[in-house]
């Protein structure tokens, strides 16, 4: 099942002399459950097209489908609902609340959305990425690699139909980098969790079931690794 379709996906930054062109006609798909590493030097546009694949940054021209949504179809409203509820996003630098425990961080988005927390779900989240001793603490109070697993927490909770992770390793250490890369697989396999993840690291890039690079706005290789 295609869980993820762009169409033609351009973005251009800028008009006349100083235009830029950070995507350049993209066009791929993803399956449900798969794990896709995007990588490609600075500037090559993969940060643009995360963001543009969660709904944060419009594209000039092109469609972005997801679980069959025309997303970009959607006004601002509707689309800030429909990325709460179905686009988890992973960022380098956690983007946790600092005043907001653990268990409140990531249940954030169920409680922005009115909707009732399972328990259930949130103690096999919270078990999964062993942080069971450490729910009422706030993000100070925790690791960098402590307050990454937060993040995945928040980005799952809401079972979306896909997850983008922005460099999630790329503020730790190889140890941290390690762990938070087994969980986020672990995340993939047992939920079945759809993974998209921009990294610059070639070791974590292989890691997933396919890597597409993106040079100069377009993507240059597009293969399958397992």
């Amino acid at each position: 099942m295609k869980i993820l379709k762009v169409e033609h996906l351009s973005k251009i930054y800028g008009k006349g002399e100083t235009q830029v062109k950070a995507l350049d006609d993209v066009s791929f798909e993803v399956e449900k459950g798969e794990f896709v590493a995007i990588i490609g030097p600075s500037g090559s546009g993969k940060s643009t097209l995360l963001h543009t694949l969660g709904g944060v940054d419009r594209p000039t021209s092109g469609k972005v489908l997801i679980d069959g949504e025309d997303i970009y179809a959607l006004n601002n409203d509707k689309l800030a609902i429909f990325r709460r509820r179905q686009i988890g996003l992973i960022y380098q630098f956690y983007n946790l609340i600092p005043i907001l425990n653990v268990e409140e961080n990531i249940t954030l988005p169920l409680l922005l959305d009115g909707k009732e927390v399972d328990p259930k779900r949130l103690d096999e989240i919270i078990d999964t990425l062993g942080l069971k001793g450490r729910i009422k603490h706030l993000p100070n109070q925790l690791s960098g690699g402590q307050q990454q697993r937060v993040s995945i927490g928040r980005s799952l909770i809401n079972n979306p139909a896909i997850i983008l992770a922005d460099e999630p390793t790329g503020n730790l250490d190889s140890k941290n980098s390690k762990e938070i890369l087994d969980l986020l697989k672990f995340s993939n396999k047992k939920y079945n969790q759809t993974l998209i993840m921009i990294t610059h690291d070639q070791n974590i890039a292989l890691e997933a079931d396919r890597i597409i690079t993106i040079e100069d706005g377009k993507i240059s290789k597009d293969e399958k690794i397992r």
